[in-house]
């Protein structure tokens, strides 16, 4: 299992540890999980999060 889908799922469980149910559950799962994958695939090498976050200046 990859650095990546380790942090899927560690944002999932956050998820469901701060908020349980409803609409703002769902968005609140979805959004852990994204900030999980993308650290968790940071880490792993697989998504350079500087680039994401510079943005077009340069």
């Amino acid at each position: 299992m990859t650095t990546s889908s380790l942090g899927l799922i560690a944002g999932l469980l956050l998820a469901i540890a701060v908020v349980a149910g409803g609409f703002t559950g769902l968005l609140l799962g979805l959004v852990f999980g994204a900030v999980g994958y993308l650290v968790g695939g940071h880490l792993d090498g697989q998504v350079d999060l500087r680039a994401l976050l510079r943005g077009r200046r340069g």
